[in-house]
């Protein structure tokens, strides 16, 4: 996501509604997100889709690392020896 610039990416929700065409192919080719407002207050935020999905990867991403971090804490772990062995594919006869 690039830079956000508060004079051009804060618009009232009527404004949208009348300019939404408009301010969608904005949001398409700058990929800066656009806050919606109604009553002076910030009730939506707009992504592209681009935008989304970074954002989506990025939340993932961080919750596989926590993830991790809990297993570690908990003592889910295995010793890189033992891992070696189970994911080594198993020799049948015959065979090097």
């Amino acid at each position: 996501m690039k830079s956000f610039r508060v004079s051009e990416n804060i618009v009232p929700v009527s404004e949208f509604k009348a300019q939404a065409a408009e301010m969608l192919r904005r949001l398409a080719g700058s990929g800066e997100p656009l806050v919606i407002t109604q009553n002076g207050k910030a009730t939506a935020v707009l992504l592209s889709p681009n935008a989304y999905d970074e954002l989506t990867e990025r939340a993932r991403f961080v919750a596989a690392v926590l993830e991790g971090i809990e297993d570690i804490k908990a003592g889910r772990l295995v010793p890189h020896k033992q891992l070696r062995q189970t994911l080594r594919p198993t020799r049948t006869h015959g065979s090097p």
